[in-house]
C-alpha cells in the first residue's frame, strides 16, 4: 500500500510517498481502507521537527473516514463494510478535563491516516452519518474534538450561553 512516510530527521524533515505493507489487526483492532484524510495543524508541526515523542519512521495524519475491511476478533465482525469516522484519540484517561500519561494520537507515534489502509482500535470507530460527505467526515475528528473540549469541558459552555464567533 501507499503511504506518506515521514523519515528521520537529519537538518531537515522529509515526507515521502512510500509503498509500505499492509498492516494487519490484532486483539481488538480494525484495518480501515481509507477513503479521505485531513490535514491539521500536527501534523505540520511533525514535520517542522516542533511535535513530542516524535519517531521515525512515521506516517503521519490522524484525521480520517473510511471503510472497515478486516478486523481481528469475531464478535466485531460487523463493522466489515461499514463507513466510519475514526476518532484519533488513544489512551485518554478517566479525566475529563486532562489526558492521561498514555494519551497520545493517531499519527505520531502511532502511524496514521495518510496511508492507504491503518489499523485502529475498534472502540475508536464511529459510523458515519450518511449526510456527511467522505471528506467533510474526516476533516471532522481532531478538530473537532478539539472545538468540543474547549468550549463545553474546559469552557463549561451550556444551553442558553452564547458564543461568539469571529
Amino acid at each position: 500500500m501507499k503511504a506518506l512516510v515521514l523519515d528521520s530527521f537529519q537538518g531537515s524533515l522529509k515526507a515521502e510517498l512510500k509503498t509500505v505493507p499492509i498492516p494487519k489487526p490484532t486483539k481488538n483492532q480494525a484495518r480501515v481502507k481509507i477513503l479521505a484524510a485531513a490535514l491539521n495543524r500536527r501534523d505540520l508541526w511533525c514535520t517542522q521537527g516542533l511535535y513530542p515523542g516524535l519517531k521515525y519512521p512515521s506516517t503521519l495524519g490522524s484525521d480520517g473516514c473510511g471503510v472497515v475491511e478486516e478486523v481481528f476478533d469475531e464478535n466485531n465482525k460487523n463493522w466489515i463494510g461499514k463507513h466510519v469516522i475514526i476518532n484519533p484519540t488513544i489512551n485518554w484517561g478517566n479525566d475529563e478535563k486532562a489526558q492521561s500519561n498514555d494519551f497520545n494520537i493517531l499519527g505520531m507515534p502511532t502511524d496514521g491516516t495518510l496511508a492507504e489502509n491503518v489499523i485502529v482500535s475498534v472502540d475508536r470507530l464511529h459510523l458515519k452519518p450518511d449526510w456527511m460527505t467522505v471528506e467533510q467526515a474526516a476533516s471532522l475528528p481532531l478538530a473537532g474534538l478539539t472545538a468540543f473540549r474547549a468550549l463545553f469541558v474546559q469552557g463549561g459552555l451550556k444551553k442558553g450561553d452564547n458564543v461568539l464567533v469571529t
